[in-house]
């Protein structure tokens, strides 16, 4: 389920959000359209957020300071005005791997791969898209959050879940506390793929068989009137190919759920960028003449009540814990083969 939000006149500019994540105080996420920039290319108007060779650096400088503004205003917030960006957007040059980098401030050289991961407040980590799948994942208890770029190579390599896998490895992050979001991108209606993509997903994993889907080649002509071409079938040659279409989302929700996370803390925004160009940056729908969109998420600085209470009770557990330990270590020791003592 994907939330909209609106934000006024002067930064126009549409953030799709999954609901799941909306309700996590200490976190800014969303995901962006094709609509509110300042890009003249890719039909003016446009929120192109890559540096493209058709578009200026100047409009996706802007139109990245638009975007996250927009990303981190809240009803709430009362000093973050439009255009000023307190954040500074973090991405990587994406190369359809699996590799995934640990961010605990603003990098100074640039990063190659796909995925980022932090725990360190007042930072967007970002990734790029425009059919492949932008995918979020949030420790809810380790206020620790990745995002991660999966076309088909980096799901066939596992992108997203060794993206969880990362978070446990660098903030012990747990698989029950943990909440995924999947973004707009290319689904299964329109995703065709080679029958050597089918036969790689093959080879990995063993349900490789309920993500693809097959249909035959149509054509209106013989389907209105088949009797036509009976008997006329050139020697040597078959029936029309097949079509094979790959369901991406599918894929890496179940990653998602191979790494441990139940399946009613995924959700999946449910949109498709090639079915609806109007809306988002498509590479196939557009034939490669195309912007990019931002999936970008980070973690706030909390400096209200409700914090204070979650980091109280987080304290008073661990100091009754602590108390619990010293108090077990405070009695004497029984062997094993010694006699209960009477009770009174």
């Amino acid at each position: 389920m994907a939330l909209r939000t609106k934000i006024p006149a002067k930064c126009p500019i549409e953030v799709l959000r999954a609901g799941s994540l909306a309700k996590i105080v200490w976190l800014a996420h969303g995901f962006s359209t094709r609509h509110g920039g300042v890009s003249q290319a890719y039909g003016g108007n446009a929120l192109n957020l890559g540096f493209t060779t058709h578009d200026s650096r100047s409009a996706v400088e802007n139109n990245r300071q638009a975007f996250a503004s927009a990303v981190l205003a809240r009803p709430a917030d009362t000093q973050l005005k439009c255009g000023q960006v307190p954040w500074p957007i973090v991405t990587a040059r994406q190369i359809h791997s699996d590799l995934i980098h640990f961010v605990s401030s603003r990098p100074d050289y640039p990063l190659a791969g796909d995925g980022l991961i932090t725990r360190t407040p007042n930072l967007l980590l970002a990734v790029m898209a425009a059919d492949c799948l932008p995918i979020m994942i949030v420790d809810t208890k380790q206020q620790a959050v990745g995002i991660f770029h999966a076309g088909w190579r980096g799901t066939l390599k596992r992108i997203a879940e060794k993206g969880a896998g990362e978070l446990r490895r660098h903030f012990r992050s747990r698989p029950a506390d943990m909440k995924a979001a999947i973004g707009p991108g290319i689904r299964d209606c329109c995703y065709q793929v080679g029958p050597e993509v089918r036969e790689k997903f093959e080879g990995q994993f063993g349900y490789a068989s309920s993500l693809f889907r097959e249909t035959k080649e149509s054509d209106e002509v013989r389907q209105k009137y088949p009797l036509l071409f009976l008997n006329q079938r050139a020697p040597g040659h078959g029936e029309h190919p097949e079509k094979i279409f790959l369901n991406l989302a599918e894929a890496n929700r179940r990653q998602l759920i191979d790494a441990g996370i139940s399946p009613q803390d995924i959700s999946d925004l449910n949109r498709c960028t090639c079915c609806r160009p109007d809306v988002f940056f498509s590479h196939r729908a557009e034939k490669g003449m195309t912007g990019r969109m931002l999936a970008a998420v980070g973690v706030r600085e909390i400096r209200n009540r409700q914090l204070s209470l979650v980091r109280l009770e987080t304290d008073f557990k661990c100091r009754a814990f602590s108390t619990r330990r010293r108090w077990a270590a405070a009695l004497p020791l029984r062997h094993p083969g010694a006699a209960k003592p009477d009770r009174p």
